[in-house]
């Protein structure tokens, strides 16, 4: 379990973030369309999982928007937006934002998630929601990069998220 705060209010992950080196935990989510993504899906292509609790809020809007950005850089690499948000509002979020290098998914029928990547928050609010963090999969779907952003309000670190990519693919 982490302890996470949203404006000096204390709240709990189900669970700590899988550990850089292992492989990750499978997963199924829901695509803007409506069509399911795997974890198989990303085997062979660098991997970040923008992990956060609704595109609704400011910070997770400006980090999609700053993954989009690091998505254009890196057209080989996949960046899957997830959140508990249905298919239908990432879309609508993505027209409007003009994002088309991200991949925006949702739990909503797969909430698994959460407690497989330890993400899920437990208590408060935002109780069933996902925490914000970031894990980046190597092309062997290997963890390579996790942070649990301890601010909700906070935006993650962009360059440690970069920098890992960066760095596979010059192997």
């Amino acid at each position: 379990m982490a302890i996470i705060t949203l404006k000096g209010s204390q709240f709990n992950t189900i669970g700590e973030l899988p550990m850089v080196g292992t492989q990750a935990p499978d997963f199924t989510m829901t695509r803007e369309d409506m069509t399911e993504v795997r974890l198989s899906d990303c085997h062979g292509k660098m991997t970040v999982l923008n992990i956060f609790p609704s595109l609704d809020t400011p910070t997770c809007a400006a980090a999609m928007k700053q993954f989009n950005k690091i998505a254009k850089q890196f057209p080989d690499a996949m960046i899957l937006c997830i959140s508990a948000d249905l298919p239908f509002a990432q879309h609508r979020f993505c027209n409007i934002e003009h994002l088309q290098n991200v991949i925006p998914v949702s739990i909503f029928r797969n909430p698994g998630f959460g407690k497989n990547y330890g993400v899920q928050i437990m208590d408060g609010p935002l109780n069933g929601l996902l925490t914000r963090a970031v894990i980046v999969l190597d092309k062997e779907s290997r963890v390579v990069h996790t942070e649990l952003v301890e601010e909700l309000a906070n935006e993650p670190n962009y360059q440690a998220a970069l920098d890992c990519i960066t760095s596979q693919n010059a192997v």
